[in-house]
């Protein structure tokens, strides 16, 4: 390996950069990331991995530390896209539950997949324990809990449904006896985890980067060839030629189609409220309405002095909705009144934010080889609200297929299976149902008749003839057009007023209010607006 390729970091890292205008509460209470150059040259590697996000990072290092060559490619920079926007729960409490998992699954897929959430748990704690990160990483009890009114059976059920699936210390308690919240009927799961993501993954880079990795920020890949060799081109017009490629970018960007029918993006949102130091007891909550809520809290940093904060961040997540198709304002507003409503102890709430999540058909992630593609092509997706542990187990899983390993997890999270279950088929069709309809919005006027109507700051889509037109008005008055057809299969775009940016509803891409790419599965900016 060249030696000026061994290690590009900068010294100073740039400020943050997320997939939209809202900071989580990461960013503000920890050092920047490492920041890395731009690929500026062809090279070769063993494997390229295309996503530095906790998926693509570990496979990177997983990879490396069974001796292959790496190279990752980032198109931000480490953590700015939905792995520095999560709230970071480390569970095996799925929120798809054993109930569910065991009707599509069978009893045995059920027990492989709390085996492998249980074990990618066991893999970030024994990565954090071996490579020294400093990462606030904890073992911690998780309750799963009713809505008022919520009917008791469900938790037996699920208790039962877990137990059968190999999770046997899993108990239920006629309330979590925790400090600072009651939750009443509940299930416990014990030895779950939480840690900060952006204090993890800075260490897991500066750990890729020790093994002799490569890292390369600001460097989008743009086309995926597999075969021998495969090779990963990036809009600079450099490639990287390699044994295997890793797509590892939350929605696969290379998958024009089959995916994309399998899966739905939704969006998620966040809240990281002050509450005095000691008043909510550290655990995980999660409770089984639909849209679901989830709940952890992260102990204040120290002072200057060394001394704990007086206040901890009480974080709270939920409101779902698929993209595109609810008030992204108004979901933030309904889950803040929620935690009001149960933390009296709240003070305020400096941190808001949301997030992406794709939610299988049959509500198992995908980790495996490419359907309809090369046998070197691999891609991780569809967390399902557990990226955490997925993008963790799906490294581990590919990691063993790009070695020759066998693993037991390898059928189970195929991306190319097929669940042919009345359930899982039923939210096939509705899923795909909803894209139909999206599609209706090629047909209709526009949100308003014309920009004049906006306020500064906003967005909306406009008719223009026979075409639709994004239209964005900047905080000094200036507008700015592009088209509004998404241009990974041609859906109708809509304005999201708490992110600033255009949102697909068909298949989640996402561009800034200027029309750039943000995240995919479209692969280029909003085109420019047709005069």
């Amino acid at each position: 390996m060249p030696a000026h390729h061994a290690l590009t970091m900068v010294t100073t890292p740039n400020p943050a950069r997320t997939s939209g205008s809202t900071q989580p509460s990461w960013f503000a209470t920890a050092a920047a990331p490492p920041s890395f150059t731009p690929l500026r040259a062809d090279t070769t590697a063993d494997v390229v991995v295309i996503g530095a996000g906790i998926a693509g990072l570990t496979t990177a290092y997983l990879l490396g530390k069974a001796g292959q060559r790496v190279v990752v490619l980032e198109d931000g920079e480490i953590a700015s896209g939905e792995s520095g926007r999560t709230t970071a729960h480390l569970s095996n409490a799925l929120d798809d539950r054993y109930t569910r998992l065991e009707q599509l699954f069978g009893p045995e897929g059920a027990r492989l997949a709390a085996e492998s959430h249980s074990a990618a748990i066991d893999q970030i704690e024994q990565l954090v324990a071996t490579e020294h990160l400093v990462c606030d990483f904890t073992r911690l009890d998780g309750y799963l809990f009713l809505p008022a009114g919520g009917d008791p059976q469900e938790l037996h059920d699920e208790l039962a449904a877990a137990h059968r699936a190999g999770l046997t210390d899993v108990e239920w308690l006629p309330d979590s006896g925790t400090p600072g919240f009651s939750t009443g009927q509940c299930l416990r799961f014990p030895h779950q985890g939480q840690f900060h993501i952006l204090k993890y993954l800075s260490g897991l880079a500066r750990a890729v980067v020790a093994q002799g990795g490569r890292i390369f920020t600001h460097s989008r890949a743009t086309e995926v060839q597999g075969g021998s060799p495969a090779r990963v081109s990036t809009t600079e017009g450099f490639a990287v030629e390699a044994r295997a490629v890793v797509v590892a970018t939350n929605t696969p960007f290379n998958d024009r189609v089959v995916m994309h029918t399998k899966q739905g993006p939704y969006r998620t949102y966040a809240v990281a409220a002050r509450v005095p130091r000691g008043s909510v007891a550290q655990a995980l909550y999660w409770d089984t309405p639909d849209p679901y809520h989830y709940i952890r809290l992260q102990p204040g940093e120290l002072d200057a002095s060394g001394q704990p904060a007086a206040h901890d961040l009480l974080i709270i997540g939920g409101e779902d909705h698929k993209v595109g198709h609810n008030d992204p304002a108004a979901r933030l507003a309904c889950l803040e009144a929620w935690a009001r409503a149960r933390f009296p102890q709240l003070i305020d709430i400096p941190y808001r934010w949301s997030g992406q999540v794709l939610e299988p058909n049959d509500g198992l992630g995908y980790a495996g080889r490419n359907p309809l593609d090369a046998e070197n092509v691999y891609l991780i997706t569809g967390d399902s609200g557990h990226g955490m542990t997925h993008g963790t187990l799906g490294a581990m899983l590919l990691r063993d297929l790009i070695l020759g390993r066998p693993n037991p997890w390898a059928n189970l999270y195929a991306p190319g299976r097929v669940t042919l279950k009345p359930d899982s088929l039923l939210e096939f069709a509705r899923e795909n149902a909803s894209v139909a309809a999206d599609y209706t919005d090629l047909l209709t006027g526009g949100d308003v008749a014309s920009a004049s109507e906006l306020a500064p700051g906003s967005g909306a889509v406009l008719r223009h003839g026979l075409s639709k037109v994004a239209v964005y008005k900047d905080p000094r008055g200036q507008t700015h057009t592009c088209s509004a057809i998404c241009p990974h299969l041609g859906c109708v775009v809509h304005w999201n007023d708490l992110e600033t940016s255009w949102d697909c509803p068909c298949h989640g891409s996402r561009f800034n209010a200027y029309g750039q790419l943000l995240s995919g599965p479209a692969n280029s900016d909003l085109p420019p607006a047709k005069p």
